[in-house]
């Protein structure tokens, strides 16, 4: 089984596969929720992860409100984007106080 990236512990390949199978075959279940049940022990899948994976899945296509994973990916980028500038920020301040004081300093003398 090849390296999977990390926070995931399933195959890309079997989520693709279990959510078209929801999808599919939802209107053999008496409800959306049976289905995902029935596949996801079909599958050896959590039932809740599934159920996830299915919404997620219903968001990317438009099918309920929410942020697709797209947005997510870039929204994570801004955030660690914005965390990064934060932090570069408070260190070009810290040199700033220094290198005034510095300047303060020499020119005292």
């Amino acid at each position: 089984m090849p390296a999977l990236p990390r926070g995931q512990r399933h195959p890309a390949e079997l989520r693709e596969r279990a959510v078209r199978m929801v999808f599919e075959h939802r209107h053999e279940y008496p409800s959306q929720w049976k289905a995902v049940c029935s596949i996801a022990d079909k599958l050896d899948v959590n039932r809740e992860t599934l159920r996830n994976w299915v919404n997620q899945a219903d968001v990317d296509r438009g099918g309920r409100p929410g942020l697709t994973t797209d947005e997510q990916a870039r929204m994570r980028d801004l955030e660690r984007e914005v965390k990064e500038l934060r932090r570069a920020n408070e260190i070009l301040k810290a040199a700033s106080a220094f290198f005034g004081a510095e300047l303060d300093r020499q020119s005292k003398r």
